[in-house]
């Protein structure tokens, strides 16, 4: 082994709104404020999402454009799960199935909601 994961960083034009909306969205809780910078996780000594400040961010544009990675948020209900995010702000993309729906942050980032 060469190290451990220690976080994934999303850049975004405002880090401290995303990680309140990634935070209700995954049941973590903010481990780290600092201007421009914020990291969200269970627990300040395991690993956690941090949300950077990047003035200048273009998210892709979608379908045309494919994320390099999203998140896939497992929920019991498909149905359900699709108000919650929506009155968070996300937006809804085209693509998805009967089991999985395609959504924007609010900074723009796409992720998936997933019901197995």
């Amino acid at each position: 082994m060469i190290g451990r994961w220690h976080g994934l960083v999303i850049d975004c034009p405002d880090p401290r709104s995303l990680a309140d909306f990634y935070a209700t969205l995954l049941g973590m809780v903010r481990v780290q404020d600092d201007p421009g910078f914020v990291v969200i996780g269970d627990a300040p000594d395991r690993p956690g999402v941090a949300f950077a400040r990047v003035e200048s961010l273009q998210p892709p544009r979608w379908p045309q454009e494919s994320a390099r990675l999203h998140f896939d948020v497992r929920v019991e209900d498909l149905a359900a799960a699709d108000e919650q995010v929506l009155a968070l702000g996300a937006r809804r993309l085209e693509g998805g199935g009967e089991r999985f729906h395609v959504y924007a942050d609010p900074a723009g980032h796409p992720f998936c909601l997933v019901s197995w």
